[in-house]
Parts: structure tokens; C-alpha cells; sequence
């Protein structure tokens, strides 16, 4: 039986007495169980697979948790996690009650923030950084950060401050060529010159001054500059680089995958005290072919065949929704030429493959700068163009001014198809969309569609593009129901739901996905001898006040039913209407309201995520049968 290193590592504090050669054999250990996990649970594998010789030559020199290394977005993590602790625990990551496919320091004292976003990391290292200097306290500070995340504007922000603080940290630039889609933008073009030329101007002087100017480690970490090989051995400042406008020394692309040389550069730049940018160059999904191969589809991706590489089928046939959506609004874009599409970074994901393809003019991706995606259509939209902003509902609470003040205060007519609206799953807390419902919601002018199945996703778009001004549609992530899509979407009239079933002693008032649950939680109602109605709402705003108050005359307890957070969403507003038209009724009904609790929920698959915080059929039907004393069958 062969004994692997990786079983010996309890801590990085064991990566310090490993050689060179050791740390490699480590990382193809690594490699082989993050394949073989990812392969069960899914998972992101591609990035993972790309650092993880960065990651071990990090944890080698530094001494972490004192030191902190700050992960970007974060789902590169997974090297980190098995030699933090985390090993043996590894089989149960992304499952519910495991280990976070995200840093999580709830989990762990080595994970410093909860990241699960682009481009914050810089911010928050740079808040390690002051912190240590306010303390007078010496820790390192390095912080990870993906070229495709360099490319928002909050990491603008933060090279902007650290050049203007000038205290020691490290900013390793993780360039592997490739985010989620591939790299878009003047950054993309900007490191890919980097990476190609050889030829930087030698201005060697000027770096040589501020670092014999900046103290003794300062001059240390150019005198071991001078003695690494030649990948990395030039620290040369061309003037037109960025980084050094903005105050930080840059070196030279490194071979991101070469341990001794990753942790030569690591030591001199951490025992400098200037801010230091290191170009790493890395193989997203280096190791395993079909990664390499189709680092795109690699990124994440759902339990598949380590031999192939290809996804394990589904057990359901029905197609997921943001496929209803693509091939939806490629057949609207070809009856209305207006219609302009935007992502930021997120082509596949949001579906929008097809229409780049059969639209390529009519196609935007201003990479991972979701504000900016926001303020760019309702430029778009005041010129007389109908944009469709497809992003994760996660991802669009980034730009929520940007919606309320450069898109609803002038009224634009604007589209945000909000994918992964309600629980996602195994991603977790950092994805969950779970706030979009109250963040629309407030914004005047928006109108807000939540389809129940895929097919009044269909119509719903097709009604969002027929209106004027903001209207936001939000549908889950995944499989729909398996119904039949209409051959002619229909024009849903505002503020109107759809009667699913009456009843006379229950209202259950869904809004998108809950419809299916509130169907299952009648049935079983019904059973224990309770009349119930089921309304698909619909509308989130508006509301449909007729629908709202027929229930509140006609029933005793009115129950609200979202996948989204209670405070603030459309459940409180359901009650809010009925208690400011009580004058209209003879009584005032029982209400309640059922979706997210006041907590961040954990990773999991999504049913056993929505039985655990009772949101599904039998949570729904035992909550409402305890508050009518009703006994179910």
C-alpha cells in the first residue's frame, strides 16, 4: 500500500520540512484528490487543479494563520483546504453539513474572509495589512487574485489605495489566461502582452533606487531578485506598466508551476516593505486532460466520469431553465433587432452561448464588472436599444445603484434576466440568490416577474420585453418541471396571477419556483380535511390586489410562499396591503409568511436545503396545519 504524503499534512506548518521534490509529489497527490472529489460532488475543479503549486509554495514560506492569505472569489481554495486541516474531511465538500467549496472562516482559522465574489480580495488584504501596521505587528499579508477578477472595478479601487499606502503585501496575479468565459476587456489584452513579450524596457535603475531606498529588506529582496533564474530574475519596470503607475513593483512572469522558483520569489517579496505585484502564470486545470482541454465547462461543473470527462447524465429530462431562456430570447432577438444582450463574464452560465453566436454584434461581455454591465444598458437603453442584462441573482446585488439611479430613476426599459433566483446548492452562502426579491422589489419604476415552470418563463420574457421601462424576471437554477413550452409565448397583463386550485380555508400565495411546493403542501392539506387555494402569483410588483385581497375575504389564514428572504420581501408586502385595506373587510385573516429564514444558509443539495429550513411540501403543509392545530393524514 503506497502512503501518501498528503495523509501525513495536518498543517502547513508540515509543508516547512518537505523538499522541493516532496512538494511536487504533494501536488500530484493533491491533483489526484481533487479530481476524485470533484468527480463524486462536483465542484470547481479547473481553478482548483491550476494553483495548486502556487498554494503549497505559499503555505511553505509563510506561516499562516498568523499570516494571512486572502483567497479571490475563492473557488481555487481547494489545495488550501487539504493542507489546513481539511483532508480528511474532504469527501463530504460542497454537501450539506460538510466542508464550503468556498473559504469559510467559520470552518477554519486559515480562511480569513468568506470569499465567494470577484475582486474583493486586494480590499481586504489590504484591511489585514493596516490592521498589522496599526498594531505595529509584523505578519505577511498576500492575497490571490485572478486575472479575470482584476478586471473589477473594485480591485481598480483597491491597486489605487495600496499604491497610495505603500505597506508591504504581496498582490499575486494569478494569470492563467481564462475566467469563467474567456477574458475579455483591455486588462485581458494588457497581461496577455505582458505574457508574450520578453522585451520589457530595462529601466533597472529606477527599481534598484527605491528598493536600496526602502531599507534593508528592501535591498535584501534585490539582492535575491538578481539570483533567480531567468523566468524571474528581471524585476524591470517598462514604462507604460499599470501596476508601476500605480505604485507597486512588478516583476516578471513566473512559471506558476514552479515550486522552487515560486517560493524563492515568494520569500524575497514578503521579506520586502513595499507592495509587490507577482505575475504568476498558470494551466487552468493543469493535470487532468478534459480540464485542459475545456476549461470553460471545467470551472464548475457536476459530478462526471474521471475517465472522459463528461458530466454523469440526469435523472431529469426536463430542460434546466437558463436553457428555456437562451434558446427564448434568441427567438425574440430575431423579431425585434433592438434587443441587446450583456453579461459580465458569465456567456455559458447565463446562457447566453447561443445568442454571441447568432448575434455576435448584438452580444456584450464587459467581463466581471457587473455595475458597469448595469450602467452600460441603460446608456444602451436611452439610445434607443432594448438590453437584456442576464447575470446570477448573487452577482447583480453588486449593482444595485447602478439599477436604482442610472436605470429606474429615468425610467429606462431595461431587462435583468436574473438567473439562480432562490437556493443554488452546493455553492453555497457566497451564490445563494436569495435577496433579489426585496432589492427589486423597493426600486420604484421596476416591475418584477417570478415564472413558476418554464414555460411561464418563456412569456414571462416575452412580456418583459413588450413593457416599457424596468422589469426584472427571476427563475432557479436547473431542471423545470417538464412541462411543454407554448409554441406562442403569452403577454401576461401586469399585476394579474394564475388561479392554480380553489379553496376556502387556505390561501397559499406562491410566488415562482414555491408554486410546485404549494401544490405538494394542498394535496397534503386536503388530506387532513382543509380546503385549499393555490395562486401562482406571478408578479412580485405588482402585486395582484385582487388576487390578495379575494383570499383575505375568503379564507382563514393567508400564507405567503418565496424563495427569498422574509425581511424585506413580498410576503411583508402581501401583509402590509391586507392591514391597509382592513377597513374593506369584516375581519382581518391569519397570515403567515414562509421562504429564507434571517440566516445564511449552508451548501447542500437544494431539496434537502429547502426540507431543512422548511420551505418545501412538508415543511409548508406541517407549518400551516400547526398553526390551524390541524393533524396531517
Amino acid at each position: 500500500m503506497v502512503i501518501r504524503l498528503l495523509d501525513s499534512i495536518e498543517s502547513p506548518a508540515d509543508l516547512k520540512t518537505l523538499t522541493d521534490d516532496q512538494l511536487a509529489r504533494l501536488a500530484h497527490e493533491i491533483r489526484e484528490q481533487i479530481i476524485y472529489t470533484t468527480s463524486n460532488n462536483g465542484g470547481h475543479i479547473g481553478p482548483s487543479l491550476g494553483v495548486v503549486e502556487l498554494i503549497l509554495a505559499c503555505h511553505a514560506v509563510m506561516d499562516c494563520p498568523t499570516d494571512k492569505l486572502v483567497f479571490d472569489v475563492g473557488h481555487q481554495a481547494y489545495a488550501h483546504k487539504l493542507v489546513t486541516g481539511r483532508a480528511k474531511d474532504f469527501d463530504t465538500l460542497r454537501t450539506l453539513g460538510g466542508i464550503s467549496g468556498f473559504p469559510k472562516p467559520s470552518e477554519s482559522p486559515y480562511d480569513v474572509h468568506p470569499s465567494g465574489h470577484a475582486s474583493d480580495s486586494l480590499s481586504v488584504a489590504l484591511g489585514c495589512a493596516m490592521a498589522r501596521d496599526l498594531r505595529g505587528s509584523h505578519e505577511k499579508v498576500a492575497a490571490i487574485i485572478g486575472d479575470a477578477a482584476l478586471s473589477g472595478g473594485m480591485a481598480f479601487e483597491a491597486l489605487n489605495h495600496i499604491g497610495q499606502t505603500q505597506t508591504q503585501m504581496a498582490v499575486i496575479l494569478n494569470d492563467n489566461e481564462m475566467s469563467i468565459s474567456r477574458s475579455v476587456g483591455a486588462m485581458a489584452n494588457y497581461l496577455g502582452r505582458m505574457r508574450a513579450s520578453r522585451a520589457y524596457t530595462t529601466r533597472k535603475d529606477q527599481l534598484q533606487e527605491r528598493l536600496e531606498s526602502g531599507g534593508k529588506a528592501s535591498r535584501g529582496f534585490l539582492n535575491i531578485s538578481r539570483g533567480l533564474k531567468d523566468s524571474i530574475k528581471q524585476f524591470i519596470i517598462p514604462d507604460e506598466m499599470l501596476f508601476e503607475q500605480l505604485g507597486l513593483v512588478c516583476t516578471a512572469p513566473i512559471d506558476g508551476h514552479d515550486i522552487p522558483a515560486l517560493k524563492s520569489i515568494l520569500s524575497a517579496v514578503l521579506d520586502s516593505d513595499v507592495p509587490v505585484l507577482i505575475h504568476v502564470v498558470t494551466k487552468k486545470g493543469r493535470g487532468y486532460g478534459p480540464a485542459e482541454k475545456n476549461p470553460s465547462i471545467f470551472h464548475g461543473i457536476s459530478p462526471f466520469d474521471i475517465r472522459t470527462g463528461k458530466p454523469l447524465a440526469s435523472n431529469n429530462a426536463a430542460p434546466k431553465y437558463t436553457n428555456v431562456f437562451s434558446d427564448a430570447l434568441v427567438r425574440e432577438a430575431k423579431d425585434n433587432e433592438d434587443v441587446v444582450a450583456i453579461t459580465a463574464a458569465m456567456k455559458d452560465g447565463t446562457g447566453l452561448a447561443k445568442f454571441s453566436s447568432e448575434f455576435p454584434d448584438r452580444f456584450i461581455d464587459v467581463g466581471i464588472a457587473e455595475e458597469h454591465a448595469v450602467g452600460l444598458a441603460s446608456g444602451l437603453a436611452a439610445s434607443g436599444k432594448l438590453p437584456v442584462v442576464a447575470l446570477y441573482s448573487t452577482f447583480l446585488q453588486r449593482a444595485i445603484d447602478q439599477m436604482i439611479i442610472d436605470n429606474a430613476l429615468p425610467d429606462l426599459h431595461v431587462v435583468f434576466a436574473i438567473d439562480r433566483g432562490g437556493l443554488v446548492g452546493d455553492d453555497g452562502p457566497t451564490h445563494h440568490g436569495v435577496f433579489d426579491l426585496v432589492y427589486t422589489r423597493m426600486v420604484p419604476h421596476m416591475r418584477v416577474l417570478a415564472p413558476s415552470d418554464e414555460a411561464e418563463l418563456v412569456s414571462a420574457l416575452h412580456t418583459a420585453l413588450a413593457l416599457d421601462g424596468p422589469v426584472a424576471l427571476r427563475y432557479p437554477r436547473g431542471a423545470g418541471r417538464g412541462v411543454a413550452l407554448p409554441s406562442e409565448p403569452e403577454t401576461f397583463e401586469p399585476g394579474v396571477s394564475r388561479l392554480v386550485r380553489e379553496g376556502s380555508d387556505v390561501a397559499l400565495l406562491a410566488f415562482g419556483r414555491m408554486v410546485q411546493e404549494a401544490e405538494g403542501a394542498a394535496d397534503a392539506l386536503e388530506a387532513a380535511g382543509l380546503s385549499v387555494r393555490v395562486v401562482d402569483m406571478r408578479w412580485v410588483k405588482p402585486l395582484d390586489m385582487e388576487a390578495v385581497m379575494s383570499a383575505a375575504r375568503d379564507c382563514r389564514l393567508i400564507v405567503t410562499l418565496e424563495e427569498g428572504v422574509i425581511q424585506g420581501g413580498v410576503g411583508e408586502a402581501v401583509i402590509h396591503e391586507v392591514v391597509d385595506h382592513a377597513r374593506d373587510l369584516a375581519r382581518i385573516p391569519d397570515m403567515m409568511t414562509i421562504g429564507i429564514p434571517d440566516e445564511f444558509v449552508q451548501q447542500g443539495k437544494v431539496p434537502l436545503l429547502h426540507h431543512a429550513i422548511g420551505i418545501d411540501a412538508e415543511g409548508i403543509a406541517r407549518s400551516v396545519a400547526e398553526r390551524l392545530s390541524v393533524t396531517l393524514a
